[in-house]
C-alpha cells in the first residue's frame, strides 16, 4: 500500500511573501498562514480561548512569482501542498522545521485595498453596486 503527504490548509495569510531567486532564476517565496479554532464554553461555564497554529508556507518557481504580485497579508487563502520537514546545525544545535509545500492556491478572500476595481473600461459608468468584485483565483503547479 502506498502512503499520502496531503494537507489543506484555510486561512490567513500573515506577511507578504518573502520572495527570492536561486541560480539559474529559480523563485522561491516563504510566507506564514494562520489558522485558528474557534474558542468555546463547556458545560461547566469554563472558557476555552481560540487556538491560532501558525504555518510556513513555501512555493516553488511560478508559484512564488504569481504568489510576489497577488498574495498580501490579510488574505484568506485554500492552500493544498505536502508536508516536508528539513534539519540544519547551527552554533551546534541541531535545529527542524516542518513546512508546507504548497502545490495549489486559491485566494478566497482579499482585503479591500488588495481588489482590482471592476469599472477598468474608460467610459463605463459604476452603478450604486459597482466598485470591487470578489474573485476567486486557483493557481495549481
Amino acid at each position: 500500500m502506498s502512503s499520502v503527504n496531503k494537507v489543506i490548509l484555510i486561512g490567513n495569510v500573515g506577511s507578504d511573501p518573502d520572495v527570492r531567486y536561486l541560480d539559474r532564476g529559480v523563485a522561491i517565496a516563504n510566507f506564514n498562514l494562520a489558522t485558528t479554532e474557534r474558542g468555546y464554553v463547556m458545560q461547566n461555564g469554563t472558557q476555552v480561548p481560540d487556538k491560532t497554529d501558525w504555518h510556513a508556507i513555501v512555493l516553488w518557481r511560478n508559484l512564488a512569482e504569481w504568489a510576489e504580485r497577488n498574495i498580501h497579508k490579510g488574505m484568506k487563502l485554500y492552500v493544498e501542498g505536502k508536508l516536508q520537514t528539513r534539519s540544519w546545525e547551527k552554533d551546534g544545535i541541531r535545529k527542524n522545521k516542518t513546512e508546507v509545500i504548497a502545490e495549489n492556491i486559491q485566494i478566497l478572500y482579499r482585503p479591500q485595498e488588495y481588489q482590482t476595481p471592476r469599472n477598468e473600461v474608460p467610459g463605463e459608468e459604476q452603478g450604486e453596486n459597482d466598485g470591487y468584485e470578489e474573485k476567486e483565483e486557483e493557481i495549481i503547479f
